[in-house]
């Protein structure tokens, strides 16, 4: 397979769906993780989180999104100690600009790279974590988000329900959970 590469750096596919509009109503999970997945949003002691200063910002813009998206509907999340998982549900938005779309596929017909597009899931992640970052920043707390976030369309009633419980459970499964830092050295050390 030939390699790709982007400025003198390997090149990274999208792992989006390339036939999906990221502004279309629809429910989504989504993960971000801390850079280096450092634990610097809280603790998990007796199957509870307690929130750190950096989570307890964190915590704060979630809240924030849907007042500040009226087409954001934040349905359900769990701030683990290096990352998140949300459940978004984007709303219809009767304001929606039609403006660059083909209106019978409902596919963008621009911005194919560049800025997000407008009230699409990654502008809303974007935005959410460029102003948790900065909040972070304004009160001297060092921290950083991963690159880019993992996200999945819920596609029915039964994907909806083993997600919820998957975020209700996942305080109390810290143990085993991919994301400690714990398990990365089991990882390592079995190959």
């Amino acid at each position: 397979m030939k390699e790709e590469y982007f400025k003198n750096k390997f090149r990274t596919n999208s792992i989006r769906l390339q036939d999906w509009d990221y502004t279309w109503p629809a429910m989504y999970y989504v993960t971000i993780c801390t850079k280096d997945r450092a634990c610097c949003l809280g603790e998990v002691k007796n199957e509870l989180v307690y929130l750190s200063e950096i989570g307890k910002v964190v915590f704060e813009e979630l809240l924030k999104t849907p007042e500040l998206r009226p087409y954001v509907k934040l349905d359900d999340f769990i701030i683990m100690p290096n990352h998140i998982h949300i459940i978004f549900e984007l709303k219809e938005d009767k304001d929606f600009d039609m403006e660059g779309r083909d209106t019978a596929r409902h596919v963008s017909t621009q911005r194919k790279f560049g800025n997000a597009q407008p009230k699409s899931l990654s502008s809303i992640i974007a935005s959410f974590k460029s102003a948790v970052s900065k909040h972070c920043h304004e009160k001297n707390l060092d921290f950083q988000w991963q690159n880019n976030y993992y996200e999945h369309i819920i596609r029915d009633e039964e994907d909806y329900a083993r997600i919820k419980e998957y975020i209700a459970a996942n305080p109390a499964k810290w143990a085993e959970d991919r994301n400690n830092p714990i398990n990365f050295k089991k990882i390592i050390s079995n190959p």
